[in-house]
């Protein structure tokens, strides 16, 4: 059964940094597109970043370009969503996300997911 499982949420002050870790099963991660998502109370969800199947592409979007970094660990078969210099905007529940594809270049937010896991809540706060 396919499986993602996002944690390391928690909170953070402005400022600050955090590491997200999606752990993924059922699945070998480097096969699949994957991304990162995020949620704000009252707010639409945006898409934070993604990498593509060969691990070369990567994007992310502008609010968070620069500050986050997308990581995988094939071995861990783990994702993971790295967070610098926070602020109190970055305050969302923070999914990851997987979709199949056969095109090692695919990175795209914007693309329908086939699979989600069920979120871990960062806030960031003084």
């Amino acid at each position: 059964q396919l499986q993602l499982v996002e944690s390391g949420g928690g909170l953070v002050q402005p400022g600050g940094s955090l590491r997200l870790s999606c752990a993924a099963s059922g699945f070998w991660l480097a096969d699949y597109a994957m991304a990162w998502f995020r949620q704000a109370p009252g707010k639409e969800r945006e898409g934070v970043g993604c990498i593509s199947p060969s691990g070369v592409i990567r994007n992310y979007a502008d609010s968070v370009k620069g500050r986050f970094t997308i990581a995988r660990d094939v071995h861990e078969n783990t994702l993971y969503l790295e967070m610098f210099s926070l602020k109190p905007e970055d305050t969302a529940v923070y999914y990851c996300a997987a979709e199949s594809t056969l095109d090692q270049t695919m990175c795209d937010v914007q693309l329908p997911m086939d699979y989600w896991g069920k979120g871990t809540l960062v806030t960031v706060s003084s």
